[in-house]
């Protein structure tokens, strides 16, 4: 067991590397500037280096031994449109993005486990570490795959790990099974006759459909899906009208559904149809529903039973058990790792970042990953090498 001690001696490097990154934050398939940085680090440690898939990603390949295992472990690197309100010499640089969840120290941790790993080759196989363009809603994780990533890189299993607020620093969130849920987004487009505010009889009002309709959808999980199920539907964008005394031909809604399961996921799709058709009809609006229209929805993270029995016994030997939660309550986030767990079978953790005060949550103007946790994070990566592949 290398212990987070060990790892310690490298924690100026991540701590370097996870502050330029957020300073200079680049959303997705635009993450040019961060993948040469990794790229440069990775050559500097002897990994052999493969560069463009999904766009940007970058893979790093390290062998040691003679051992014919080969397994994967991938971080995240790219930012959100978010513009930053945090006021450290680190903070972005560029206006309205920002690193809000982590990708940052994500890229640092597998960037100084793949450091301590080259310099200290007790394992027998092939390590690939995956850096991973546009997570965030983009879907980068398929693009890899489609560009061939697990032909190129012919892995038996895949890892990967993320920061959680809430959850005490450096310790660890593992289970089987769904770790995080299924997510589209829909936009809902409006029709009607435009009129006179004054005269609202010689139009369709389609603000009136879309408030009808905002309330509508909010039954769907409450009255729709079973109770013991976990979902939930959020309209998140209202787009209508441009002047005070006119009423606008055109209305948009936009929003998110996430879920569980796919007999969920499916009836949430179809109610949301059938109540935007039949309201907007009652009221003389034409409706237009498009799904994914941005690309496509992320199905369930869901861990397998092998591997994750794996991770845990990696995490509690490092932290030990009081630090290692083995019945988290699975997010209604969602992420793109779970393309990867499609295609091969691999568990998903998540470290903590520690309290949330002073707003310090995911996805929040005023987030910031904790550098107190890089060395824990690398450990937990080189420990999980070494346990798969026993030299």
């Amino acid at each position: 067991m290398t212990s987070i001690d060990a790892l310690t001696a490298l924690h100026d490097d991540m701590r370097q590397w996870r502050q330029q990154i957020h300073s200079y934050p680049e959303t997705a398939y635009e993450e040019t500037a961060t993948a040469e940085l990794i790229a440069i680090q990775l050559q500097k440690f002897g990994l052999q280096v493969h560069r463009g898939l999904g766009v940007t990603g970058v893979v790093g390949s390290l062998s040691a031994g003679s051992g014919e295992h080969k397994i994967a472990l991938r971080a995240d690197m790219d930012a959100l449109y978010i513009q930053e309100k945090n006021e450290f010499d680190h903070r972005s640089r560029t206006a309205g993005k920002m690193h809000a969840c982590g990708h940052d120290g994500h890229t640092a941790m597998l960037l100084g486990a793949a450091k301590y790993l080259a310099a200290n080759k007790n394992f027998s196989g092939t390590v690939y570490f995956i850096f991973q363009p546009a997570e965030e809603g983009r879907a980068g994780a398929q693009q890899m795959i489609d560009d061939g990533l697990f032909e190129l890189f012919p892995a038996s299993s895949v890892f990967g790990m993320h920061n959680f607020p809430e959850i005490p620093t450096g310790h660890f969130a593992i289970k089987p099974g769904p770790m995080m849920a299924a997510f589209d987004c829909f936009e809902i487009q409006l029709h009607g006759q435009g009129s006179h505010a004054a005269m609202p009889h010689q139009g369709e009002d389609v603000i009136v459909a879309a408030a009808e309709l905002i309330n509508a959808l909010q039954t769907i999980v409450s009255r729709n899906l079973d109770p013991a199920h976990s979902a939930v539907l959020s309209v998140t964008q209202v787009h209508a009208g441009n002047t005070w005394n006119a009423l606008p031909e055109s209305a948009v809604l936009r929003g998110t559904l996430r879920s569980f399961q796919k007999t969920d996921q499916q009836l949430l799709r179809s109610r949301i149809g059938q109540l935007a058709n039949s309201i907007c009809a009652g009221l003389g609006v034409q409706a237009e529903i498009t799904f994914n229209p941005d690309g496509p929805g992320y199905p369930v993270t869901l861990n397998t039973e092998r591997e994750t029995a794996i991770a845990v016994k990696v995490a509690t030997k490092l932290v030990g058990p009081e630090a290692v939660n083995l019945q988290p309550l699975p997010s209604l986030g969602s992420e793109d790792f779970a393309f990867m767990l499609q295609e091969k079978p691999g568990c998903y953790v998540w470290i903590g970042n520690g309290p949330s005060a002073g707003g310090c949550l995911l996805h929040n103007p005023h987030y910031d990953f904790n550098d107190a946790i890089l060395p824990v994070g690398a450990a937990y990566w080189v420990n999980l090498v070494n346990s798969l592949l026993i030299r």
